[in-house]
């Protein structure tokens, strides 16, 4: 069924963790905040615990409750899938929901394999689904207007790309297991932060063609549960570093760490070009920091606070420099799927550009792997 055909369109989503919650909350603030172009419905909610997916629904405004995600995607009155869940889930969700000719909406990364990326992909391609995957940090109005400024030549050529991605709840070396330490389900540091910071210099800097990198497993055992004695090997990668030569003639280097003591959601990145500098930071996450040339003795970095003129941020306050925050990120990715599905809009991460970053990221892990440089046209 053709969302764009539908003056209600019910949402489905699965899981019940910390994304699920933000993903209930983006869907009632897009429908309070903004005009849309369908009347959205919180219509079924899916957790493998039944108990606990009823008591989310309720809370979180849904009509109903799955213990099974099949249920919830056969529902004649869900018309768009969210999905929520551990990495090595969204495969088969995904692809259930193309197959019944939904709509799907997936946090990243896409996959836990290229191979999978590709194959969601050309699901997503040929049913002629809407899809986008939760690449929200692109959806800042000052990444918005970072983006501007480089395509308006503000910084003139860019020359140089140096961006980090690092956070600490990994750091301590007696954080127990869990599913993110598992290759076969998620993927490490460089998929669970990395894959945002690839995304992100995709976005603002187009294809990079060529990858050299070195990936570590600093803590190669971890408790199998909080406070025990087992102890469970771990094969993925700490922090993964890599070099890179985007297709526009900049050079760049890349980081990704979920060890670095200090750090709570540290997304930054400078961008260097022959006219000037910008650099960002997620953890300041309503300014950009801007350098050009000027008098001796007078030049310096100047700060550019978030404010109504950027598109987006209006529709929650009128005033600058008053901060926005991660869940209206979120609720600005919901509202620009929605307008997707209406024919209106093509901003988003879809299936098709989700599948390219994987792409990316897996020529890093070769390059690590293999201690050469490797062409991402190769993968």
């Amino acid at each position: 069924m053709r969302a764009n055909s539908l003056q209600a369109l019910g949402v489905g989503l699965i899981g019940t963790g910390f994304m699920g919650r933000a993903h209930a909350l983006a869907f009632h603030n897009a429908r309070t905040t903004f005009d849309l172009p369908f009347n959205l419905k919180l219509v079924a909610l899916a957790d493998a615990d039944a108990a606990r997916a009823q008591q989310c629904a309720d809370s979180w405004g849904f009509e109903r409750s799955h213990a099974d995600w099949q249920q919830l995607i056969n529902d004649p009155a869900v018309h768009l899938v969210a999905i929520t869940t551990p990495n090595l889930l969204h495969f088969p969700m995904a692809m259930a929901a193309i197959e019944a000719g939904k709509a799907v909406y997936c946090e990243k990364p896409l996959a836990v394999s290229l191979e999978q990326a590709r194959e969601m992909e050309t699901a997503a391609r040929d049913a002629g689904v809407v899809t986008r995957v939760g690449y929200n940090y692109q959806h800042n109005p000052m990444i918005g207007l970072a983006k501007q400024m480089i395509e308006n030549g503000e910084l003139g050529r860019i020359v140089s790309f140096q961006g980090e991605f690092c956070e600490d709840f990994m750091g301590d070396a007696l954080s127990p297991w869990s599913w993110r330490c598992e290759e076969a389900h998620a993927g490490g540091a460089l998929a669970d932060l990395g894959s945002h910071l690839l995304a992100m210099a995709r976005f603002l800097l187009g294809d990079i063609e060529a990858v050299c990198a070195d990936a570590q497993t600093v803590h190669p055992q971890r408790p199998a549960t909080r406070g025990s004695d087992e102890q469970r090997a771990i094969s993925i990668d700490d922090q993964t570093y890599a070099l890179l030569r985007f297709a526009n003639g900049a050079r760049g280097t890349f980081g990704s760490s979920w060890l670095k003591h200090g750090y709570k959601n540290h997304l930054s990145f400078e961008i260097g070009g022959t006219e000037g500098t910008l650099a960002f930071d997620q953890e300041r996450l309503n300014e950009l920091r801007l350098y050009r040339p000027g008098p001796p003795g007078r030049d310096g970095f100047q700060r550019i606070l978030a404010g109504p003129q950027q598109p987006g941020y209006a529709a929650f306050c009128p005033a600058p420099g008053h901060q926005l925050g991660y869940n209206e990120l979120k609720t600005l990715e919901v509202v620009e799927l929605i307008q997707a599905l209406g024919g209106h809009g093509t901003n988003g991460t879809d299936f098709a550009e989700a599948m390219e970053v994987e792409r990316l990221a897996t020529a890093i892990r070769i390059a690590a792997k293999e201690m050469r440089w490797v062409s991402v046209s190769d993968v």
